[in-house]
């Protein structure tokens, strides 16, 4: 029986290995470890695939979207106290980077076909402290529809884009300044470079895009212990740099990205098409928008009966994610209303194999798994 890993990475690295030897070869024998022309040249290629006029490389993608609202706060435009709406079904890193600000986070349910932040009932949580709206392209789908974009403009918020799962995929709708990339939606962006990331370094590793110089520069400032120049600290900043080595990784990896959403993409058709089980729902595709399925979700009513299953026959599956952030042990006492569409996701959904070393062949031969399945 063929076992079909949920993600693999010595597997997922293997085709670049060469590339990705010769640049780190490169950074060791540079003598430059840190903000070097490996970090500049990933920032202008970045950009370039945001369509966004500044990049901003950093540690991690927790890090680039609390360096986002501190930022703001040095501009003026936040402070201590203000809130920030976020979608209730995310990774708990996007509720953290607020509450970690001094900011508060208003949770707002998820909509149950796109699973992502429910933009009908963005209005209803605005109140005078809303500062910002945080829509995350959770799972590799774009969040951005003619809705939040006339409330950001309508009610003068900052819009700032959880594009962690995402990077390379395209809206429908174009954003503020016209872009239809994630990460060039709204005023600022967060990527994450985390290994499991569709573009995934080699350790941690994130970036902050956006078209407004002052909040680059004092991003760049913040991430460098406060720093504009040697010595010379206008901010309480932080130590939150990326190192060359991971830059030069990301370079390689960036080269071959578009190559890994074809696969990625052709892995999600082919289990769309195959699935027939009526006990599964297959997540929707949507017309004139580049999904690139950093997970596949499908929603399971018998979750637990259905994993094991598969795990007997030789497929790992993974849960994204069994807890929500406002069902967590750090946030019990936030405040929020009823999310009965994250409860459920978080109760049913079941990830794929979408990572590599999996193909559409193997997706449709998993497909023919999960219509066996019978509870």
């Amino acid at each position: 029986m063929k076992k079909h890993q949920f993600l693999n990475l010595k597997n997922a690295n293997a085709p670049y290995i060469d590339e990705i030897e010769e640049a780190v070869s490169r950074v060791l024998h540079s003598g430059r470890y840190l903000l070097g022309d490996e970090t500049a040249q990933l920032e202008a290629a970045i950009a370039q695939l945001c369509h966004t006029q500044h990049c901003v490389a950093v540690s991690n993608g927790l890090d680039a979207l609390r360096l986002i609202i501190m930022a703001y706060k040095e501009l003026g435009l936040m402070r201590d106290g203000d809130e920030i709406i976020v979608p209730a079904n995310t990774y708990i890193a996007s509720v953290l980077a607020i509450s970690q600000c001094a900011l508060v986070p208003r949770l707002v349910d998820a909509d149950a076909t796109t699973l992502n932040l429910d933009t009908s009932l963005i209005e209803e949580a605005i109140n005078a402290r809303t500062r910002a709206i945080m829509p995350v392209h959770l799972y590799g789908t774009p969040c951005c529809d003619a809705t939040l974009l006339e409330l950001a403009r309508s009610y003068d918020l900052l819009l700032i884009e959880d594009n962690a799962q995402a990077i390379g995929a395209r809206s429908a709708v174009a954003g503020l300044w016209g872009s239809f990339s994630t990460g060039g939606l709204g005023h600022a962006a967060a990527t994450s470079f985390y290994p499991t990331k569709n573009l995934g370094a080699m350790g941690d590793a994130g970036a902050v895009t956006t078209n407004d110089k002052a909040l680059a520069d004092a991003v760049r400032a913040l991430a460098n212990y406060g720093a504009d120049s040697r010595y010379h600290n206008i901010y309480q900043g932080v130590n939150c740099r990326i190192d060359e080595i991971q830059a030069a990784i990301l370079r390689v990896k960036l080269r071959h990205l578009d190559d890994e959403t074809t696969r990625r993409q052709a892995v999600a058709q082919a289990y769309s098409q195959h699935i027939s089980n009526p006990a599964v729902t297959t997540p929707a595709s949507f017309e004139g928008m580049r999904q690139v399925w950093h997970q596949y979700p499908i929603m399971v009513s018998a979750r637990d009966e259905f994993r094991e299953y598969l795990k007997m026959n030789g497929v790992e599956t993974d849960i994204h994610y069994a807890v929500p952030p406002h069902l967590q042990p750090c946030y019990t006492g936030i405040e929020h209303g009823a999310l009965p569409v994250t409860e459920r996701i978080a109760n049913h959904e079941v990830s794929l194999p979408i990572g590599a070393p999996i193909t559409a062949n193997d997706a449709a031969t998993i497909s023919q798994i999960i219509n066996g399945f019978i509870y």
